[in-house]
């Protein structure tokens, strides 16, 4: 059997090498090579061409998604799967016009992340469940914004953009439950958790919990939609 040869990248060492562990467990993967940052992703296509280059979007130096806007020039027969934490719709959206053959979020089981992988070697598109839909409903809110429509007077700023798992953790946030709290009743990571924290509190430009309640109060749309 052939296997199907990947560069990991993530700055992260402890996270590479519980990944790399899981894909040579399965014994269809062989991670020739790995890298802490976009620009070392690069340099390591180039000299070994791998099937597929598994890459983090958030990391110093040149980020995921700059390099894989730019894998083509490197090493133009190798897919990219991002392996990211952010199921943020910018950051999804960008992976995917910047080249990305799959998005994949840290948190899928190994099953799920070999079946990505199989799928983009084979020249594929892949999306995980979650991922597919912020797709959808990004699209739909493009088409829906692109169709001529008369704007309401409101003082109510118009929509906040959070994603299905933003708004979940916004209400348990709400309900005064800690990262630790939601990412037991989630079966999540708290380090997901609190990621998921930091880009709510980014899009509703709030520093803390306590500022991110009181904000609620000029979203009444969303607090009735959180059942707050």
């Amino acid at each position: 059997m052939t296997q199907i040869s990947v560069v990991l990248t993530d700055d992260h060492v402890v996270v590479r090498n519980g990944i790399k562990l899981l894909l040579e467990n399965s014994h269809e993967i062989n991670v020739i090579g790995e890298g802490a940052n976009g620009l070392e992703a690069l340099e390591l296509c180039k000299k070994l061409t791998p099937d597929v280059l598994v890459i983090d979007i958030r990391m110093p130096v040149m980020n995921g998604i700059e390099a894989t806007s730019k894998i083509k020039e490197y090493s133009p027969n190798t897919k990219v799967l991002i392996l990211s934490m952010h199921d943020d719709s910018e950051y999804i959206l960008d992976a995917a016009e910047k080249g990305a053959s799959g998005y994949l979020l840290k948190d899928s089981n190994s099953d799920e992340f070999l079946k990505a992988i199989k799928t983009v070697h084979e020249g594929k598109k892949y999306f995980s469940g979650d991922i597919s839909k912020v797709l959808v409903e990004s699209y739909l809110n493009i088409k829906n914004n692109n169709t001529p429509s008369p704007k309401p007077e409101t003082k109510e700023v118009a929509s906040i953009d959070l994603t299905k798992r933003e708004k979940e953790i916004l209400k348990y946030v709400a309900a005064g439950k800690s990262s630790k709290d939601i990412a037991s009743i989630l079966n999540k990571s708290v380090r997901t958790v609190e990621t998921h924290r930091f880009n709510i509190m980014k899009k509703m430009e709030v520093k803390s919990a306590v500022e991110l309640i009181a904000k609620l109060n000029d979203y009444p749309t969303l607090k009735s939609e959180l059942d707050l």
